[in-house]
C-alpha cells in the first residue's frame, strides 16, 4: 500500500474487523487471567496475616513476633503481586485502547476514525511491547487496592497484642519491654516497624501523585498505562 494510500485510508475491511474483534476477545482473556494471579497473591498475604494472628493471639502468653515476621512475607507477596500488576497492565490498557477507539466510534457514529492513527498505536505496542507503568507505580497501586488495608491491620494487631497480653498495659516503657525482640530493645523494633509502615504509605501517596499527573500530561497520545 502507497504512502498516499494509507493516509487517505478511513475504513477496515470485514475479514480486517473480525481480526480485531478476536485480538481483543484474546487480550481480554489474558488480562482476566493475570487478574486472577492478583487475587491469588493478595489472598496468600491475608491467609498468611491471619496465621499470625491466630499464633500471636492463641495465648495472653503468646510472642507478638509473628505479626513481626508475618510482615516479611507480606512484603514479598506486595512485591510479586505488584510484578504480575505490570503483565496485567499490558492486557488491560490494550484492551481498553481498542474499546475506546475501535468500538465506541463504531457504535457511536460507525467510523473508526482511522486518520487518527490509534492503530499506529496498538501496532507499536505489538512491535514493541514494553511495561507501561514502573515498579513503584505498581506497587504504590497494589497498596492504595489492597495492601494498605492488609497493613493497618497487622499495626494494629500488633498495637495491641502489645496493649492487652498478658495484662493491660501500664506504661510506654512496658510496651517497649514487651516488644523487644532478643538483643533489639523494643524501642528499635517499634521505631522499625513505624518505618515499615510509613514507607508503604508514603509509596501510595506519591504512586496517587503520580498518576494524577500522568492522567494530566495524558493529552491525545497513548493513554495506555
Amino acid at each position: 500500500m502507497t504512502d498516499s494510500a494509507e493516509k487517505n485510508r478511513k475504513s477496515l475491511t470485514t475479514s480486517e474487523i473480525t481480526a480485531v474483534a478476536h485480538l481483543y476477545r484474546g487480550e481480554v482473556y489474558r488480562s482476566t487471567i493475570w487478574r486472577t494471579r492478583l487475587d491469588t497473591t493478595t489472598n496468600w498475604a491475608v491467609v498468611t496475616l491471619g496465621v499470625a494472628l491466630s499464633i500471636s493471639f492463641a495465648s495472653p502468653d503468646a510472642s507478638p513476633i509473628p505479626l513481626v515476621l508475618v510482615g516479611v512475607l507480606i512484603v514479598f507477596f506486595l512485591m510479586q503481586e505488584a510484578r504480575r500488576y505490570r503483565y496485567f497492565n499490558v492486557w488491560r490498557a490494550r484492551c481498553r485502547w481498542m474499546e475506546t477507539h475501535f468500538y465506541a466510534p463504531m457504535l457511536d457514529d460507525g467510523d473508526l476514525h482511522l486518520e487518527e492513527n490509534w492503530q499506529k498505536t496498538l501496532a507499536n505496542d505489538y512491535l514493541n511491547p514494553r511495561y507501561h507503568v514502573p515498579m513503584m507505580t505498581a506497587i504504590g497501586r497494589r497498596i492504595r487496592r489492597n495492601y494498605l488495608w492488609i497493613l493497618m491491620i497487622q499495626s494494629l494487631a500488633y498495637a495491641g497484642k502489645l496493649a492487652v497480653h498478658p495484662t493491660p498495659v501500664q506504661s510506654l516503657d512496658q510496651a517497649f519491654q514487651r516488644a523487644d525482640v532478643g538483643p533489639l530493645p523494643g524501642e528499635i523494633v517499634v521505631g522499625i516497624g513505624l518505618t515499615y509502615v510509613f514507607t508503604w504509605i508514603g509509596i501510595a501517596i506519591w504512586s496517587r501523585n503520580d498518576d494524577n499527573r500522568r492522567a494530566q500530561l495524558r493529552k491525545t497520545d497513548s493513554s495506555m498505562g
